[in-house]
């Protein structure tokens, strides 16, 4: 088995192997993965947080050892807590950091990813969060551009959104819609829910296609055209600028 981790910014995950394929889901600096196939240009990865799988350029990543991979699994979380910040390596070179980005081996402003040494000043953020602290991160991500597969502030799509604010409080989310919807407990009605329960909505044939934070007062906080706050009620939500319904709520659950 070969692993390797993400030593960029933030990176495609694909569908299949070539620089026009769907991609899926995004794979953010610190991020680490077994190397399930490894061809010319491309390697089919599964990532260790959710076991999402997908491929990646070559160009695009470092290979880590097995004792690498499995000292990032049993250390310190640390992810970044700054919208966008920077580290820079030996050379002083910056490379950007978005948020939740993870930060391999931290100490004391100082990271480690393979070989390479980094200083990084941002804000950090690693314990786990209450409950109450949900939404309050959430916002970190409000008026984000909704892009398919996106992971970040500058980019993501709904089960992204949920999956990183969750990430961020110290939870792990699986990372589409449809197989967060198999977490956790089913609530019967919209009035046992708190701020920070996860509300599923499905489309005409039954599928789960969607997935919001719900807040307090009937509100509810998505990806829809851009992270954005809408009403939540026992149809689905309520787009407050089109003043009409635009998901289908098919089911309320409580993961935390």
């Amino acid at each position: 088995m070969q692993y390797g981790i993400c030593n960029l910014s933030i990176i495609p995950l694909r569908i299949e192997p070539n620089d026009t394929s769907e991609m899926v889901s995004q794979v953010l600096f610190g991020e680490y993965f077994k190397v399930l196939e490894m061809r010319k240009m491309w390697s089919k990865i599964r990532l260790a947080f959710d076991n999402y799988e997908g491929w990646i350029d070559n160009k695009q990543f470092i290979e880590i050892n097995e004792e690498t991979y499995k000292n990032l699994e049993t250390s310190n979380n640390y992810l970044a807590a700054e919208l966008i910040d920077f580290a820079t390596d030996e050379k002083q070179q910056f490379l950007t950091i978005p948020l939740g980005a993870n930060l391999p081996f931290y100490n004391h402003q100082n990271l480690l990813l393979n070989n390479t040494n980094y200083h990084y000043e941002g804000a950090v953020i690693d314990e786990k969060k209450g409950k109450d602290a949900i939404v309050e991160i959430a916002f970190k991500y409000l008026n984000a551009p909704y892009l398919w597969g996106g992971k970040s502030p500058f980019g993501i799509d709904c089960s992204g959104f949920t999956q990183m604010v969750y990430k961020l409080n110290g939870y792990s989310l699986l990372r589409d819609a449809s197989q967060q919807s198999t977490q956790g407990e089913a609530l019967s009605f919209i009035e046992e829910s708190e701020p920070g329960d996860l509300a599923f909505f499905d489309n005409n044939e039954g599928q789960i296609v969607h997935v919001g934070l719900i807040m307090q007062d009937n509100y509810i906080i998505h990806a829809h055209g851009k992270v954005r706050i809408d009403r939540l009620d026992h149809t689905g939500i309520y787009n407050v600028d089109q003043k009409t319904h635009t998901h289908k709520l098919r089911v309320i659950k409580k993961v935390i």
